[in-house]
Order: structure tokens, then sequence, then C-alpha cells
């Protein structure tokens, strides 16, 4: 039983594809199918079940998956202590982030970490908070950073920053004269969000419910720069978060607070509790603590 056998096996139970599987290992999928096939006829058990529209893990590989999560998060902190041995001269920060927030944070938090630890590198995945949260349980990121609240008990947080979420308005719409506009100004619009199971969306519906307010939704997206798109266009009215708000001329015509109480979200670090971040993680969570507070 060697590790990459470990890793090809949690992978394919993660994903219930060996075509997704292999691509995620970074290995031919006849290649990994044959590393599985072999830990099988060594251990003497089946450890999936191959069925025609996808595979799923046997009790025996359910319980093989398990342990080998265990095994390969204990090599991956061994890997850090080496690293951190090291002074961080080499390491790796791998690193979650929802898609609302990477474009327009990381590019002031990243540089500044990069002149001061050169060798460590970092790896950034965007995805949504469901599958970051499943991707920290398995060892596979270090940290998060998400939009609160995050309702799974296994995960520690520590708070960023809270930012305003902004009306963006089309050029030209008759609330852009205002400096400030109220939730009733908005009962007669139509509004353009995120599609569900992104955080930004469920949070601007979220706080229409609180207020009474049920929007009328046009239509939805999976990206901001496609909602602001569509707002210029005219089809409708958005909630941005506010650091994905222009603070051009133009722009500050079209961007307009709302309430008060304005709608907020609150920015934070997640990581697995039962894995603490390694040295390397805690420079950057230190660091991103920095840029915050700036």
């Amino acid at each position: 039983m060697e590790l990459h056998q470990l890793r090809y096996l949690v992978a394919v139970g993660r994903t219930g594809n060996f075509s997704r599987a292999a691509e995620q290992c970074h290995v031919a999928q006849p290649s990994l199918s044959q590393q599985i096939a072999k830990l099988e006829s060594e251990l003497g058990e089946r450890l999936f079940d191959r069925l025609k529209t996808c595979t799923r893990p046997t009790a025996a590989g359910l319980a093989l998956i398990r342990r080998a999560g265990r095994i390969l998060a204990e090599v991956d902190a061994a890997q850090r202590d080496a690293a951190e041995a090291r002074g961080l001269a080499r390491g790796q920060v791998a690193v979650g982030v929802l898609p609302t927030i990477a474009p327009y944070f990381l590019p002031h938090a990243l540089p500044e970490f990069r002149r001061q630890y050169p060798g460590v590198e970092l790896v950034i995945q965007e995805d949504t908070t469901a599958r970051l949260l499943q991707l920290l349980s398995a060892c596979e990121l270090d940290l998060a950073i998400a939009s609160l609240p995050i309702a799974d008990e296994r995960m520690a947080t520590e708070i960023l920053f809270s930012e305003e979420l902004k009306v963006a308005l089309p050029p030209g719409h008759r609330l852009a004269r205002r400096r400030r506009i109220e939730v009733a100004d908005l009962e007669s619009e139509r509004f353009i969000l995120l599609q569900e199971g992104h955080c930004l969306g469920d949070q601007v519906l979220s706080f229409c419910t609180r207020r009474d307010f049920r929007p009328n939704v046009l239509c939805r997206g999976t990206q901001i720069e496609t909602l602001r798109a569509l707002v210029r266009a005219g089809m409708g009215i958005s909630l941005l978060p506010a650091m994905a708000c222009p603070d051009t001329p133009a722009d500050r015509r079209i961007y307009r607070r709302l309430g008060p109480p304005s709608p907020q979200r609150t920015i934070a670090a997640v990581w697995l509790a039962a894995r603490p971040p390694g040295r390397a993680a805690t420079a950057f969570l230190k660091h991103l603590r920095t840029v915050t507070a700036r």
C-alpha cells in the first residue's frame, strides 16, 4: 500500500468518478484505475462498485477512505513541519476564496506577502462556500476566505472585515439622483442576482426578507462581472459588495448606499479546527490581519 494509491482512493471516493479523480490527481485515468485495482487485489476486497452512472465506495472502501484521509493529513502535516524547519524558505499555502471576493481582494493582499515570503507558493482555488468547506474537510486547503455564517461546526473562523452591499443602478436610472436609497424604493425594480448556492445571492434575499420585501428577480448569473454588465445594459438593478464597486467618477453615479440599516456581509478566514494552520498558513493569516486592518 503506497501513498499515491491512498491519494487516488480518496480522490475517487470524493468525486465518484475515475476520470475526474485522475484529472484532480494529474495522472492518466488508466494508470489511476490500475493502481486502485492493484490495491483491491492486495487487500482482497472490492473497494468500489463501478456503476454506469457513478462509482460508489463499498463498505470496505468507505472505511479505508476515512482512514486514508487521516493518514494523508498526517503526511501533509509532516511535510509542512519540514518546510517550517527551513524557516519558510520554501513552502506552500492552499487558499480557497469565494469568486465574489477573489478578484477584488486578492490583488491587494497577495503582492506584499509574495515579497515577504518569495519561497512560499500560493495555490488559489475559487469556489462556492459549500465546495470550499468540502476541500477544507478533505485537507486539500489550508485556509479559506469566505462569508459568514459558516454552519459547519468542524470549522474554526476568524473575522477579517465587514463590508457594505451597495445598490448597482443602470446609467440614468431614476434613483441615481439620490445619495441614499430606501428599501421601499426598490419594490418595483427588477433584480439581477447570483445563482442559488452563491452566498451573496442568498444574503441579498435574506436582507430583503428581513425587511418584509420580496424582490422581483429577473435573472441570475454566476459572476459579479456578468451582473454588472447586465445592470449597465438596463436590464435591472443588483446589490453588490463595496469591494466590487469601482470608484471612478462615472461609476460613482450608479452605485448608491441602501438603508439605514445597510446590508452587510462579514468576511472571515476559515480552517478545519482539527487541523490548525501550519507555519506558512499562519504567516499568511497574520498577513491577512495586517491587510484588513489597513
